[in-house]
């Protein structure tokens, strides 16, 4: 079992006022072919498809066109909800995407057994079992006290994410009971886990509630698809716990940091092998600073640099 990991593309982002479509653009189509050449069967975009509730339309455009590329590709997408998400937003095409072989999950059900999916591989015998995940409001697994302090609070909310995800686990232990071959569970999720480096274009999630979510409160899934950190990262010394990181930089800071898609391969039912697949940089980006000489001259020396590379 082949998947991709990959998240935080923020569809629709503007940014210092220039539209980042072309980027998305480019970044969708070196997908398409990595997803043929890899010949991934299933895709999992762990939250933030889009950078607002309200995306424009052009970001819904590339949104339904990269549906409809994979399903042509005979791939199976999972796309999971982030806090940037709207659920209407998200819950508008889900029936119909879900026509494409594309689950969508937009918020934590109640009905816990919802968010337990079977990925198939290419030849349709069942591949994994996924705990699907997406961004975890406060409102959907705790109902507020109105004499809790903030640290209760904190802790509340801590106890039900963790209690979700093992609901969650538990459920998908039972189902792949009844299969008869060996398949991974793979759990998803879009938060801040405790130890974790961010950058300045990730928004806090849970102000005043919850910091972040300690490695050791995952249930003991075969692999855990995180998003919301935008940059790649192993989670406490825990390869299987994983955040892909965003494909493109969101903001200056994460120039420094590569941007990449993990492919996760599966053999007998075990996590066997992590590959980053390094993303291209569709759009050069780098950060001047000096009095107004020096500025000058780092802008003719970036602008060589730049003819040099288009030359190539």
């Amino acid at each position: 079992m082949r998947i991709l990991h990959t998240s935080d593309w923020h569809l629709g982002q503007f940014f210092i006022n220039k539209s980042r479509a072309a980027e998305h653009q480019q970044f969708i189509h070196w997908l398409f072919e990595q997803i043929e050449q890899q010949q991934i069967d299933a895709v999992i975009i762990a939250g933030d498809i889009f950078d607002t509730g309200a995306p424009p339309s052009y970001a819904r455009e590339l949104y339904n066109q990269f549906v409809i590329g994979v399903h042509k590709l005979g791939c199976q997408l999972v796309i999971l909800a982030g806090n940037h998400d709207s659920v209407s937003t998200l819950n508008e095409s889900k029936n119909i995407l879900a026509q494409l072989n594309t689950h969508v999950i937009s918020s934590a059900n109640p009905n816990s057994d919802e968010q337990i999916l079977t990925l198939n591989k290419r030849n349709g015998e069942i591949g994994a079992i996924l705990c699907a995940i997406p961004y975890i409001r406060p409102r959907d697994v705790v109902k507020s006290q109105a004499d809790e302090s903030g640290n209760e609070k904190q802790q509340a909310l801590g106890q039900a994410i963790q209690e979700h995800y093992q609901q969650l686990f538990d459920l998908a232990k039972e189902k792949q009971k009844l299969i008869d071959h060996p398949v991974p569970i793979v759990a998803t999720g879009h938060l801040t886990a405790m130890g974790v480096k961010s950058s300045d274009s990730v928004r806090d999630i849970y102000i005043g509630n919850l910091e972040a979510f300690p490695a050791n409160a995952f249930p003991e899934a075969d692999y855990i698809a995180l998003g919301h950190i935008h940059r790649p990262q192993i989670v406490a010394k825990s390869e299987h716990i994983r955040y892909c990181g965003s494909p493109i930089p969101l903001s200056f800071d994460e120039l420094g940091s590569t941007k990449q898609v993990l492919l996760v391969d599966f053999e007998g039912g075990k996590l066997s092998k992590i590959t980053p697949l390094l993303v291209p940089l569709f759009q050069p980006m780098k950060v001047i600073k000096g009095d107004l000489e020096s500025i000058e001259q780092q802008l003719s020396e970036l602008g060589k640099e730049l003819g040099k590379e288009l030359d190539k």
